[in-house]
C-alpha cells in the first residue's frame, strides 16, 4: 500500500511558483519525493537519513559520518567496490555527505539505467555489513581526515566559532568526531547504530529526472523494503541552547598564519521560525552580498581595512547560525570589531532604502532560481528541507523574500544580530 500526500503539480510550471514534486508515503514509513523532469536523459536518486552528529550519543562522536565511509564498503551480497564499479561503468557517479542533521547518499546516472543502478544503492543502505577489517581501515581515513581539518586554519577557527556559541547543543561538536573517541568505537557499535537509524521512518528518497511516477514507485517499494532487524542504541541527551547574553571571545595564536581572522557568530532560530529564518538570509546579503554589500564596500573597497569579509546564514533545525567572517592584518582586528558593530546597531536602527532592498531581494531570488536548475540540485534542496522539515516549504523561499519590508528586517536585527551578544573567535599569526 501507499499512501500520497501530495500537492498539485504542473509538468511546465517554474520551481519559484510552487511545490512541483509530489510526496508518498509507502505503508513501512519511508517518505519518496519524485519529480519528473525530462528535459535531460538524466535521473538523481539522493537518499536523506535522520542520522546525522545530532543523534550520536557524546562517546559516539563522529560515528555518523564514520558510518558513510562504512556504508561503501559493501553487504553480505555486495562485496567492497562493487557498488562503485556498477554506477561507474554506466558513466554515473555517487557520493555522500554527512552534518549534524543528516546523512545523505546519492546517485546521478541516465535514467535508463535506473533498474539496474537503485538496487545497489538500497543494497548498500539497508544491510550494510560493516566488516570488522573494512572498519580498521577505513578509522585510519577517517582519522587522516580529522588530522587536516586540524592543519586548515579556518576550518580550525570555525569549529572554535561553533564549540563558543554552542555551549550546550551537539551543534558545538565536530561532525568528523575526534581521534581518541574514534578509537575507541567498536564495528558492533557502529552497527547498532546503522538498525537504529537507518530504518524507514527516518528515510526520504528524492528522485528527480527522466523517469516517470509509475515506474518509481514500483522500483522503491521493491528495494527499499527488507530493512535491516531494528536497534536501539544509547539516546543522546539533546538540550536546547540558549541565547546568548554576553559577548563570548576565544583567542588563539597559530604559526605560519598568513592573515589574521575575525570570525563572529550569533544564534538564530532554526527552521520552526522559517520566515525569520529567510529574513535573516536577506540581512546577510545586505552586509556582504558583493562588492556593494555595506562591508564589504566599506571595510575592503574604501577603507582597505580587511583582504576579505564575507557573511552567511545556515539554516538548521533546531537553531540557525547567522556568521561573518573577516581576513585581515592583525593590527586591525579591533577597529574592524567595532565597525561591524556599529553597522549592526545601524541595521537595527535605520531603515533600508527601498532600491537596496530590492537588489538583494532579486540576487537572492535569482540565486535560489539557478538553484534549482538540475535533478541534483532539487534533489538536494528537497531532500534537506524534508529532512529538517516539510519538502513543500522549500518552494516558500522567492515568494517569502519578496514579501520583506524595511521595518520587518529593523525589528530582526533587533532581535537576533545585537552588537553587544554574540560570538568571537579571533586567530591570530604566532
Amino acid at each position: 500500500m501507499v499512501v500520497l500526500l501530495r500537492t498539485d503539480s504542473h509538468a511546465n510550471a517554474s520551481p519559484v511558483g510552487g511545490f512541483l514534486a509530489q510526496r508518498f508515503q509507502l505503508d513501512n514509513g519511508l517518505t519518496l519525493i519524485h519529480q519528473q523532469v525530462p528535459a535531460a536523459p538524466v535521473v538523481t536518486v539522493d537518499v536523506w537519513v535522520k542520522a546525522g552528529a545530532i543523534v550520536e550519543p557524546e562517546p559516539w562522536a563522529g560515528m555518523a559520518h564514520f558510518l558513510e565511509h562504512m556504508v561503501f564498503k559493501g553487504t553480505d551480497q555486495l562485496p567492497p567496490g562493487s557498488f562503485d564499479y556498477v554506477i561507474e561503468s554506466r558513466g554515473g557517479m555517487a557520493n555522500a555527505a554527512t552534518s549534524h542533521d543528516y546523512a545523505h547518499f546519492f546517485i546521478n546516472t541516465a535514467a535508463v539505467d535506473l533498474p539496474e543502478t537503485l538496487p545497489y544503492l538500497a543494497e548498500l543502505l539497508l544491510n550494510a555489513a560493516i566488516p570488522d577489517g573494512e572498519f580498521e581501515l577505513e578509522r585510519d581515513v577517517v582519522l587522516e581526515e580529522i588530522r587536516q581539518s586540524l592543519d586548515d586554519p579556518d576550518m580550525l577557527g570555525f569549529q572554535a566559532l561553533l564549540e563558543t556559541a554552542y555551549l550546550r547543543h551537539p551543534y558545538g561538536r565536530p561532525v568528523l568526531g575526534d581521534a581518541a573517541g574514534l578509537l575507541e568505537r567498536s564495528p558492533e557499535e557502529m552497527r547498532q547504530f546503522h538498525r537504529t537509524y537507518y530504518q524507514p521512518e527516518n528515510m526520504t528518497i528524492v528522485l528527480v529526472g527522466d523517469v516517470d511516477c509509475e515506474l518509481t514507485l514500483e522500483l522503491v517499494a521493491r528495494y527499499f523494503n527488507a530493512f535491516a532487524p531494528r536497534a536501539a542504541c544509547p539516546c543522546p541527551m539533546v538540550e536546547p541552547e540558549h541565547s546568548l547574553t554576553e559577548i563570548r571571545r576565544q583567542e588563539f595564536c597559530l604559526p605560519d598564519l598568513g592573515l589574521a581572522r575575525l570570525m563572529m557568530a550569533w544564534v538564530c532560530p532554526g527552521v520552526d521560525s522559517l520566515r525569520s529564518a529567510y529574513g535573516l538570509d536577506l540581512l546577510s546579503v545586505i552586509l556582504s552580498g558583493g562588492r556593494t554589500a555595506r562591508l564589504v564596500r566599506e571595510l575592503r573597497e574604501e577603507r582597505q581595512l580587511v583582504q576579505d569579509i564575507s557573511s552567511g546564514f545556515s539554516l538548521q533545525k533546531d537553531s540557525s547560525l547567522f556568521t561573518l567572517t573577516a581576513w585581515l592584518d592583525p593590527d586591525h582586528l579591533d577597529a574592524v570589531e567595532a565597525i561591524i558593530g556599529d553597522r549592526l546597531t545601524e541595521l537595527a536602527h535605520v531603515p533600508v532604502a527601498d532600491a537596496e532592498l530590492a537588489r538583494y531581494k532579486r540576487l537572492l531570488q535569482n540565486d535560489y532560481a539557478f538553484s534549482t536548475e538540475t535533478t541534483s540540485q532539487l534533489a538536494g534542496l528537497y531532500g534537506y528541507y524534508n529532512t529538517i522539515a516539510d519538502a513543500e516549504l522549500s518552494a516558500q523561499y522567492p515568494t517569502t523574500i519578496q514579501s520583506f519590508d524595511t521595518a520587518e528586517l529593523q525589528d530582526l536585527a533587533r532581535q537576533h544580530l545585537s552588537p553587544l551578544r554574540y560570538a568571537v573567535t579571533v586567530m591570530k599569526p604566532c
